[in-house]
């Protein structure tokens, strides 16, 4: 792999995402502040069922250095997952994305190598850690497998007084556990990033397909 200070420690706080994963699709101009420009893409990150999900990320000018992110690029990024409201009225109201603070590129030779070692030992390359707080009741239902699913939204407090609202899902007993939790419980989780198509009805002859972002729980506790 290239030089880089790369040290997931420094950013262990209650915000955590590690991906690793290709671009798909040119860096666009999202927006500027002070004078710092911002640009987004996606990556495509690949579950441990060998199914992908597409995850939008947003990146500052100021971490490409001698590298401009291109398509196809395979890179490794730790950052934040991060809220914006959505105001132009088009598309999901909540807009979700990774806001890169580190970036590393992956040669092909360091590619193979992460697949074998991928293979041998699990390593899961999309992982997220949150630790925020319960901000709606939390809605329990089954799936038509009668799966038991629990829709949770978490508060997660950012610098400047900030908060991201962070929409997960609980599986089973997970499931069970969080749909008894109150409304300001402050909870930690830990799972992965996942993009999922949908259909919705505008009318009864018209159906858009959208995409949900959400994070899907694998792990949680409460914060005591």
């Amino acid at each position: 792999m290239s030089e880089s200070t790369f040290t997931e420690s420094s950013y262990y706080d209650n915000n955590i995402v590690t991906l690793v994963g290709k671009i798909i699709s040119p860096p666009e101009l999202s927006h500027e502040i002070y004078g710092e420009k911002y640009y987004s893409t996606q990556l495509a990150v690949s579950r441990l069922s060998e199914k992908m999900d597409y995850i939008p990320i947003t990146i500052s000018e100021r971490l490409f250095g001698e590298y401009y992110p291109t398509p196809n690029d395979h890179v490794k990024i730790i950052g934040q997952y991060r809220s914006y409201n959505n105001y132009s009225g088009v598309g999901n109201r909540l807009i979700l994305t990774v806001f890169v603070k580190e970036i590393l590129y992956i040669s092909e030779a360091d590619e193979e190598d992460f697949e074998k070692s991928k293979s041998m030992s699990n390593v899961n390359p999309n992982q997220i850690y949150l630790n925020g707080f319960i901000c709606k009741e939390p809605t329990y239902r089954t799936t038509p497998f009668n799966r038991e699913i629990s829709d949770v939204l978490l508060a997660v407090n950012r610098s400047y007084k900030k908060s991201d609202y962070i929409p997960c899902i609980a599986w089973g007993r997970n499931a069970k556990y969080v749909q008894s939790l109150s409304v300001g419980t402050n909870i930690k989780v830990w799972g992965r990033i996942q993009s999922r198509e949908y259909q919705k009805h505008i009318s009864e002859t018209e159906v858009v397909n959208k995409t949900a972002y959400e994070v899907s729980i694998s792990k949680l506790e409460i914060v005591e």
